[in-house]
């Protein structure tokens, strides 16, 4: 069993836009616990939580990453979580299994775009939250600035829990808000002696106490700022620079003191599978077991790896594990404490705990564990609709093979990678949340799975239809000395109603088409409507009207009938206005204000509509709808325009025509096809 208690936990994730120092920072923590010896380092390649080869080559981020270390009696779970939005599915993975969030804040650049969004995604989780103004030895540094921006952005909770001696150049320590006004910095005193008071107005006691000129004692506050911290009633901000080794002890002592543990918080609402209502497992050891996995990694070498939080009771390697989700249970092949790429062996965990298992099949990020006897049902995580898709087909035969298996492993390892066959085009196409997202995904097929493909640009899910009422007429005549061919079918046909799709109605009266033939002209037609007739994609919202033809005793058959239906219909389609209807979707993107103009314009010569606009403190949101083909590239325009600050998301609407010049084009292309055939 564990040397500690659920009380001894703290869970915390780090996150925060791309290059506030959140991993440096995890680093530096464990280095202060004295978990590892040599502090890691993110330029080096030695961090223990950037371990993936992606990582190291591109010195960012990409997948959520797990340590932990003891202090001062406190088993401290460490979680290093990405700060770009390519890869925000492991953020939210990471949010799902703590009680806290570190909210890295550069000391220079401010509160930027993905800060905003993982604070959001923080207050979405429920899990308390500190900001760590980190790198305040940088250039241009400015603390008084930006803690009135940070108060403006994120509202009057956000307290400094100590301030900087200086910042920028001059930044060489902390002072608590807690000390004497005295030994407060002159630059800083109004500030402090405000913080000091609002730290102390989040409990009545404490609040005697201050009225009273006396300074609540560690004891005090590590009584009462668990409690406001959980229900967000307080946002403690700190200061620290890791390259000078300023405030990182502060930091690591805040963790262990003062962050609520799983003890500290409300017990994780489930469902009651059977009883259809609300369940909870409280946190303790006593209680039925209960955990869901938060990450999984389907790998080649160590097959499958499941990250799993622990909500109540205690999981052991020595018993089978149950599968909510599946109803199935598995011999666990190892249970291990992450440690970056490490994985150290433990034979439990309890109520509170972050471990691993292994070789578990089936078991998935967002399954539920417990005892078959004890059901309960933790609800799965929202994760954002990915963007920027991809065709893809294999590099030769030997990656065909492997193709299925590796996609489906990748698609279990990330949660926010989707693979689909186009149904329309046929095309294999992969989809994710940006280009880098994209580009990581390739990476690693080849790398782990040693599947190679080529990419393009997926092609557009066009449709054909009709705008007017034309009829057709098709004889179809062949002698071969035997037994000839012979169909000859009359028909009309109009548009039906959007979304309506394929209506066939046999006219037919007086046996003029012997009944066993209509099948064959309708099959004729439904081939032709699949395979398009102008430009070569599927036909829809069309009604098609069989009214006359003729037929021979003894040529007659349904092949005849089929041939002359779809020779007919092409006729009659031709003739009634025919259009290409193309897919458009509804957009959102989100941009500081200063881009409105850029991003608008942007837009509109895109085809887009603008929809509404609203504001959400200094961002803008801008909705439109838009052709599906004038953003397949806007991702990369997006981030040339705003520096990499603007986010966007989409989903379909609806089918629209297109401009005539631009069908023109399409329909232009497929005659090549058909003539370099």
């Amino acid at each position: 069993m564990a040397k500690y208690d659920t009380k001894d936990i703290r869970n915390i994730v780090l996150i925060g836009h791309s290059d506030s120092g959140k991993t440096t920072l995890a680093d530096a923590l464990l280095f202060k616990a004295k978990a590892v010896s040599r502090l890691g380092s993110v330029e080096d390649g030695a961090s223990v939580f950037d371990f993936e080869p992606e990582e190291r080559e591109r010195k960012v981020s990409i997948d959520l990453a797990a340590a932990f270390c003891s202090f001062q009696g406190r088993e401290v779970n460490i979680l290093d979580a990405p700060g770009r939005a390519d890869f925000a599915g492991e953020a939210i993975c990471g949010l799902n299994a703590v009680e806290t969030a570190l909210v890295c804040v550069h000391a220079a650049s401010g509160i930027m775009v993905n800060t905003r969004k993982l604070w959001d995604r923080a207050a979405q989780a429920g899990v308390a939250r500190v900001i760590v103004i980190n790198k305040l030895e940088a250039e241009n540094a400015d603390y008084t600035a930006l803690i009135k921006n940070i108060l403006e952005t994120f509202g009057p909770q956000c307290i400094p829990f100590n301030v900087p001696t200086g910042s920028g150049d001059g930044f060489k320590g902390v002072v608590s808000v807690l000390e004497s006004s005295d030994k407060f910095p002159a630059d800083v005193r109004e500030l402090a002696v405000k913080a000091s008071e609002d730290l102390h107005s989040i409990d009545d006691a404490l609040l005697e106490k201050f009225m009273a000129d006396e300074r609540a004692t560690p004891e005090e506050l590590a009584k009462a700022l668990p409690k406001a911290l959980a229900q967000g009633k307080v946002i403690p901000v700190l200061c620290a620079s890791v390259k000078r080794d300023v405030g990182v002890q502060e930091v690591l002592e805040f963790i262990a003191k003062y962050c609520p543990s799983p003890a500290d918080v409300p017990p994780r609402k489930g469902l009651d599978q059977e009883k259809k209502g609300e369940l909870t497992r409280e946190p303790s050891v006593s209680a039925p077991l209960s955990a869901q996995v938060f990450k999984s990694i389907a790998d080649p070498f160590v097959q499958r790896l499941a990250y799993i939080r622990v909500y109540s009771g205690t999981l052991t390697n020595s018993e089978p594990l149950f599968n909510q989700r599946t109803g199935k249970s598995g011999r666990i092949g190892g249970m291990f404490k992450p440690f970056g790429k490490e994985q150290r062996a433990t034979p439990a965990a309890i109520a509170g705990d972050i471990v691993c298992v292994t070789k578990v099949d089936e078991l998935t990020t967002c399954d539920t564990v417990c005892p078959p006897d004890k059901l309960v049902h933790y609800p799965p995580f929202k994760f954002p609709s990915p963007m920027v898709s991809l065709a893809v087909e294999p590099k030769s035969k030997q990656d065909l093979a492997r193709l299925s298996e590796a996609m489906q492993k990748m698609a279990d390892s990330d949660p926010c990678f989707r693979f689909t066959r186009d149904p329309v085009t046929v095309e294999l196409v992969i989809t994710g949340m940006s280009k880098l997202h994209m580009d990581v995904v390739i990476a690693r097929l080849k790398r782990k799975f040693d599947v190679q493909l080529i990419t393009k640009q997926p092609k557009i899910a066009y449709k054909e239809a009709i705008l007017g009422l034309a009829e057709g007429h098709y004889k179809h005549k062949k002698q071969s000395g035997g037994r000839g061919q012979y169909g000859e079918v009359y028909l009309r046909v109009r548009p039906a109603a959007r979304g309506e799709g394929f209506k066939f109605v046999d006219a037919i009266t007086q046996g003029r088409i012997p009944q066993q033939f209509i099948p064959a002209i309708e099959k004729g037609i439904r081939e032709t409507l699949e395979r398009g007739v102008i430009a070569g994609y599927p036909v829809v919202d069309v009604e098609v009207e069989v009214f006359d033809g003729s037929y021979h005793e003894v040529d007659s058959g349904p092949e005849s009938f089929k041939l002359a239906g779809s020779k007919a219909f092409k006729e009659a389609f031709k003739a009634a206005k025919p259009v290409m209807q193309e897919p458009i979707v509804t957009i959102e993107v989100v941009v500081p204000s200063r881009f409105m103009g850029d991003i608008t314009g942007d837009l509109s010569s895109r085809r887009g509509r603008i929809q509404g606009m609203d504001s959400q403190g200094n961002l803008q949101v801008v909705r439109a709808t838009i052709p599906m083909k004038e953003i397949q590239d806007y991702e990369t325009q997006l981030q040339s325009v705003t520096g990499g600050e603007g986010a966007f998301s989409f989903e379909f609407s609806h089918y629209d025509a297109m401009p005539s010049q631009l069908a023109d084009q399409l329909i232009a292309a497929k005659k090549a096809d058909e003539t370099e055939e």
